[in-house]
């Protein structure tokens, strides 16, 4: 049985090599965002250099929590390398602890990671996300802001004095804030009305509130205007679902934003797939670790052979991959969500316990 101390000295070994990769795929990340956003949106009006360092430092959380499971995957690989090498583990061997002992620490340093990347820093990086768009979208030109959505989808909302068609080039602050925003008033009539463009359209107070609008009538000059109001109807709960990413969502308000969706009868399965995709987060980090343990664990007097290990780099990859195509079949409605977020986890842990209990004797 691992003794207490040995347990927690592996634990922190394997948590500082965790820390240092987040500290280093965080700078990385951070210098690429920032210079491919100043070439996007460098040339626009308002655009700023403490704008844009503040925009790609807020994109961060989010880069960091979709590159969690290469971080467990590598850290527990340069752990167990570095343990090999220093003879650390073919003492541990000698004194009696099987693989499966001192690989709990790994997989508890992997379990905790997942469990704090799946609520608080998963609220840390919508959060960020969100304000980051909304600096994007104070940038002029919709080719600053990108959407929350791949394709805007257009609301119809219905009013005393007729329809009115509601579309975007791209939305921010969970759809409350528009850009380059069209409103086409439809009569009572049926008959167009005029067609107003807008720069940005706030939602406040029942109301939007459009910035530098132009109105445009048939058979007359268009009318320029630095501010105007539009009165909506809809409800903002209602907007919020059309337009959000699940990955704006907190995950202690997915189970709301599950329950909202389908009370308007919209399809809820890219929030439930989310939901379920942080909720198995920690395990399939765990697995992770089984993975690096396949190709990091067999003492090799000249050091770990470069064909192994990137043997397990690409088991790694590949099981990201899975996990991504599923999780977008699960997003579509093809596959349940559960299954979905579960499957990728019950291969990669299948694969890590089999080639531990064919290794091992312990």
């Amino acid at each position: 049985m691992i003794g207490r101390t040995l347990f927690f000295y592996f634990f922190r070994r394997n948590l500082v090599m965790v820390g240092q990769f987040l500290l280093g795929i965080m700078v990385m990340s951070y210098l690429v965002d920032f210079v491919e956003f100043s070439r996007r949106t460098s040339s626009l009006d308002g655009y700023s250099t403490p704008l844009a360092l503040l925009a790609s430092l807020l994109r961060v959380p989010s880069i960091l929590q979709m590159a969690i499971p290469f971080v467990i995957l590598f850290a527990a690989m340069a752990t167990l390398t570095s343990l090999n090498r220093r003879y650390e583990l073919v003492v541990t061997r000698a004194a009696g602890v099987s693989a499966w002992q001192f690989l709990a620490p790994l997989c508890a340093v992997a379990i905790l990671v997942g469990a704090i990347g799946a609520t608080g820093f998963n609220a840390l990086a919508a959060f960020a996300l969100d304000k980051s768009q909304s600096i994007e979208a104070m940038f002029s030109g919709a080719s600053s802001a990108r959407s929350t959505t791949s394709t805007v989808p257009w609301l119809r909302q219905r009013t005393a004095e007729g329809v009115t068609i509601i579309g975007a080039a791209s939305t921010a602050e969970r759809g409350r804030l528009l850009s380059d925003a069209v409103f086409i008033r439809i009569g009572l009539d049926g008959k167009i009305v005029d067609r107003v463009d807008a720069r940005q359209a706030l939602l406040e107070d029942g109301n939007w509130h459009l910035t530098e609008a132009v109105t445009y009538k048939a058979g007359e000059a268009p009318v320029p205007a630095p501010t105007m109001e539009i009165e909506s109807t809809l409800d903002p709960l209602f907007i919020e679902e059309q337009f959000v990413i699940p990955e704006l969502i907190p995950f202690h308000e997915l189970p709301r934003k599950i329950a909202a969706a389908r009370s308007f009868g919209l399809s809820a399965d890219a929030f439930s797939m989310q939901f379920h995709s942080l909720l198995a987060l920690p395990a399939l980090l765990a697995a992770m670790t089984l993975i690096a343990a396949t190709v990091s664990m067999r003492f090799a007097r000249m050091g770990q052979s470069l064909t192994i290990i990137l043997g397990g780099v690409v088991a790694g990859f590949l099981l990201y991959v899975v996990s991504v195509l599923v999780k977008a079949f699960g997003s579509a409605g093809f596959v349940p969500p559960v299954a979905a977020a579960w499957f990728p986890v019950l291969v990669a842990a299948f694969i890590g316990v089999t080639f531990l209990l064919y290794k091992e004797d312990g």
